[in-house]
């Protein structure tokens, strides 16, 4: 019989229905609630990568670390069944501490007992700029709603160590730059058959930019999403500084510069418009270093492992992965993936993710559909 007791955060007058807070407002089996972390040195020696989630109408908490150091990457999973105790953000060997909201947070993983050169770290991460909020992103399939999520991204600095193959890493304040974005609402997970609106609503082409960047005195984020054709679903251009008012920098456009025979951006240029004299911004990207969120992280389109599935109980998997050889992991060029870079802009140089993703035709790209490549 499910237990219908109230649960601790149900004390606060946090509530937004007539439910408890362990409950959502929806019973879609979609629902979810999580986080993505993302760390990494100026030179692209290592980009850490690791989140944790929620999946209230399926019953799983689950996390993952992944490192890319090389062409290795390290990979941390944990799923659980999801308790009562929602400010408790631990899975396995993965740890999450909200120390002070939108402030600080620590970034653990315990190593394996039984193999002490498995990944761990420690890690403080502190915000530099206030958190912003993304658009409101919603997609649909013909009539049914698919996704619809609210997020906020945020971008600071981290310090600490990572523990991995017997060597120790330092995480050094100002060597190394982090961001995150906090989501939920609505958003697919496995299991679920596919029906008719799945089956001829289908994307034709999928073309997307994600991308957080911190500079010293600065944070800007862009984003957009769009179609086969080229139409945009989602836009956004922000400018963020300490005691200002934020700077929306119009419709930004990419030229993306991709290795000879694949869709993997090298470089691009991102051109965006200065409110006040309405001339062309560019902001340059330089690529340093790559980690496809198929493999290892639990992003579609994985294939031994996904959010929000159950494993049972008490689930811990690591392994480690050679990305030496594109085509040993052939669907991860079919999902996102995020790219660690030094961007320029105005004279300033910055560092964040460029997160990208391009599969099926893309217009404006010239990719004519799915095994379209740059030539």
């Amino acid at each position: 019989m499910a237990d219908d007791r109230p649960v601790p955060l149900d004390e606060y007058p946090i509530h937004q229905v007539p439910l408890s807070m362990k409950q959502v407002a929806t019973g879609d089996r979609n629902a979810y609630d999580r986080c993505i972390f993302h760390l990494f040195d100026h030179e692209g020696r290592a980009l850490l990568i690791l989140g944790l989630g929620v999946y209230p109408n399926v019953g799983v908490i689950d996390a993952y670390a992944t490192l890319r150091i090389g062409d290795t990457l390290h990979a941390v999973r944990a799923s659980d069944a999801l308790g009562d105790d929602r400010m408790n953000l631990s899975v396995g060997p993965l740890t999450i501490t909200v120390e002070e909201p939108l402030r600080r947070l620590r970034l653990r993983c315990a190593a394996d007992p039984h193999d002490p050169d498995s990944l761990s770290y420690d890690i403080a991460w502190t915000a530099d700029f206030p958190a912003l909020w993304e658009p409101h992103h919603i997609q649909r399939r013909g009539d049914r709603l698919s996704l619809e999520g609210r997020r906020f991204v945020q971008a600071g600095g981290c310090a600490g160590v990572i523990r991995v193959g017997g060597e120790e890493i330092p995480v050094t304040a100002g060597e190394w730059t982090a961001t995150r974005d906090r989501s939920w609402g609505v958003r697919p997970i496995p299991g679920e058959e596919r029906g008719r609106l799945e089956e001829e609503f289908g994307t034709e082409g999928f073309h997307w930019i994600w991308s957080p960047v911190r500079f010293d005195d600065r944070f800007l984020m862009v984003i957009a999403q769009e179609d086969a054709d080229g139409h945009r679903s989602l836009n956004e251009a922000t400018l963020v500084r300490n005691g200002a008012r934020d700077r929306q920098l119009g419709w930004p456009q990419a030229d993306i510069t991709y290795r000879s025979g694949t869709r993997h951006p090298e470089r691009a240029v991102i051109h965006l418009t200065d409110p006040d004299d309405r001339k062309s911004l560019e902001l340059g990207v330089e690529v340093l270093a790559s980690l496809p969120l198929a493999v290892g992280a639990g992003y579609p389109p994985a294939d031994d492992w996904q959010h929000g599935t159950w494993q049972g109980r008490g689930w811990t998997d690591r392994r480690d992965y050679d990305l030496s050889d594109p085509s040993a992991h052939p669907r991860a060029a079919y999902g996102v993936i995020d790219h660690a870079a030094r961007f320029t802009l105005g004279g300033q140089t910055g560092y964040g993710i460029f997160e990208h993703g391009s599969f099926g035709r893309h217009d404006p790209s010239g990719f004519t559909g799915f095994d379209s490549v740059a030539p």
